[in-house]
């Protein structure tokens, strides 16, 4: 309850900030945050003097709208895909059988310590070529899940190493095997924790999918380098990609705090 205009600008519990404020401070301090950004925008575009060519840019409507269309396809299917990927990667890095676990750490590290467009250049210009892979779709959801497992996997594996100890000896001590402990026990506890930080890699991932224009796939990026290329109208063109990414990734972003508030226990 909102007692004074205090609340409404410092936060319950001093410096420290623990307890969560009231819901109309974070209503309206988000609302004057957004209001300062978008003003600072539109205040630089207007000392710009440009002149705005709009109607060009909405004859091509359809086409930034299929490419958007793309480009959800795309992180959608590469999310499920690298998901199992993911965890089948988490699940080698504590393999018993010593070369299986050292060969994927290797591979994660290697993949996230190698640019996502160096990787799109080697596999599709190098590994795709001579396999004589020609499908630009499956290659990319292909590089693009190759990629995102590697980040997957770490987090999956943080998830399944927060499952304390005495649990897995408790599974043990009344008789369960191995895939029976990761069922009942690991794997549900496990779920918890990956879900939120899964939530921000999906935002991650749908980024990330910009680069696969190079790769001449029709997808948001490629196709608004194509409209721009059209009608040279640089902002026009542009301004609304960086919209249409928004528009993906801010509700992926409220979600992930939503799940983490929601997991959050006290230790």
């Amino acid at each position: 309850m909102i007692e004074s205009w205090r609340d409404l600008v410092l936060a319950p519990g001093g410096e420290r900030g623990e307890a969560s404020p009231p819901t109309a401070a974070r209503v309206l301090n988000t609302l004057l945050a957004l209001v300062l950004l978008i003003g600072a925008v539109t205040l630089s575009l207007v000392k710009l003097n440009y002149n705005w060519g709009w109607e060009s840019v909405w004859e091509s409507r359809q086409i930034l709208f299929d490419g958007w269309l793309m480009t959800v396809a795309v992180a959608c299917v590469a999310l499920i895909v690298s998901a199992a990927g993911g965890f089948f990667l988490a699940l080698c890095q504590r393999s018993f059988f010593l070369p299986l676990r050292y060969f994927a750490k290797v591979l994660v590290e290697v993949l996230r310590c190698t640019p996502l467009l160096v990787l799109i250049l080697v596999v599709w210009y190098g590994v795709c070529v001579v396999l004589h892979i020609d499908n630009r779709f499956l290659a990319g959801v292909f590089i693009l899940t190759l990629y995102e497992s590697a980040y997957i996997s770490e987090i999956m594996r943080s998830g399944i190493e927060s499952v304390g100890k005495s649990q897995i000896e408790s599974a043990r001590a009344i008789g369960l095997t191995r895939v029976q402990t990761y069922r009942y026990v690991i794997i549900p506890q496990a779920t918890r924790q990956v879900l939120p930080p899964l939530a921000g890699q999906l935002a991650t991932m749908i980024k990330d999918s910009s680069l696969l224009s190079i790769m001449a796939i029709k997808e948001f990026t490629y196709n608004a380098q194509q409209v721009n290329s059209n009608t040279y109208n640089t902002l026009e063109t542009y301004i609304p990609l960086a919209v249409g990414y928004l528009v993906l990734t801010v509700p992926v972003s409220v979600w992930s705090r939503w799940l983490e508030r929601r997991f959050k226990y006290e230790t």
